[in-house]
């Protein structure tokens, strides 16, 4: 069975919360997990432990998916906050990421970077972020919508001849669904963009280069949230299918 280690989600310390109030929560989101668990795969949710304990684990993963969820401190690429007290990240997760990353690629293993997961390979690359859309670029399309989250739409461009552009070559719909405030500004060192909001130029998708096209991808979008919704937006399962290719591919090299 191939394992596919999974970045973690944190719930923090909450006094109001009466159920593990005074405790920090580490979970993966629901359609994340039933995405992820097709037959012969098993996700395997990462802690934030110390890395003496973390290093045995990687080692045993097959593969790593990087989930969405809250924004990245822009300290971590060299800026401050563009509004004082504003979209100051989550320094915590932020850490614990951005090693993640780190042992992910020296494990040489494929990684599929998703919403949030994008922007922490961008920012472990070297690249910055563009910390509030609305405010940065006034002439963007909006892609976060809290009332209609996953259910807003936008179409996109995929970079001609590149692996996406191939991987979804005969689908017609081209259009992905948004849920970020956030996006890539600078690009990271040895990443190239893959996929870019066809509205309005922002970058949607991103490969890295130093790898074999594919085997360490970043989408903006969430492919989990449409994955029981066909039609709606590109096939999430032929973006997972390319993910895993990789993944089967490393574990017969091993």
């Amino acid at each position: 069975m191939l394992k596919i280690g999974v970045s973690a989600c944190f719930m923090y310390p909450d006094k109001e919360r009466l159920v593990f109030g005074p405790k920090t929560l580490t979970y993966i989101e629901n359609d994340m997990a039933g995405y992820i668990s097709q037959e012969g795969v098993l996700p395997l949710l990462l802690p934030n432990l110390g890395l003496d304990k973390i290093k045995p684990i990687i080692d045993q993963m097959d593969g790593f998916v990087f989930q969405g969820g809250t924004d990245l401190a822009p300290k971590f690429y060299g800026e401050k906050p563009i509004i004082p007290g504003k979209w100051l990240g989550d320094s915590y997760r932020d850490e614990y990421e951005l090693r993640l990353m780190e042992l992910a690629f020296q494990s040489g293993k494929p990684i599929l970077a998703i919403c949030r997961g994008i922007q922490v390979l961008n920012v472990f690359c070297g690249g910055t972020l563009y910390q509030d859309i609305a405010t940065q670029v006034p002439e963007a399309i909006i892609h976060r919508d809290a009332e209609r989250y996953d259910t807003l739409h936008h179409g996109v461009h995929l970079a001609n001849g590149k692996i996406l552009d191939q991987t979804y070559a005969e689908e017609t719909l081209k259009r992905v669904n948004s849920v970020h405030h956030q996006a890539i500004k600078d690009l990271g060192s040895d990443l190239e963009v893959l996929a870019t909001c066809k509205e309005d130029g922002l970058i949607e998708a991103v490969g890295y280069t130093r790898a074999a096209p594919g085997k360490i991808l970043g989408v903006q979008w969430h492919p989990e949230f449409t994955y029981h919704k066909p039609g709606e937006a590109l096939d999430p399962k032929a973006l997972y299918g390319l993910f895993l290719s990789h993944v089967k591919k490393q574990t017969l090299c091993n």
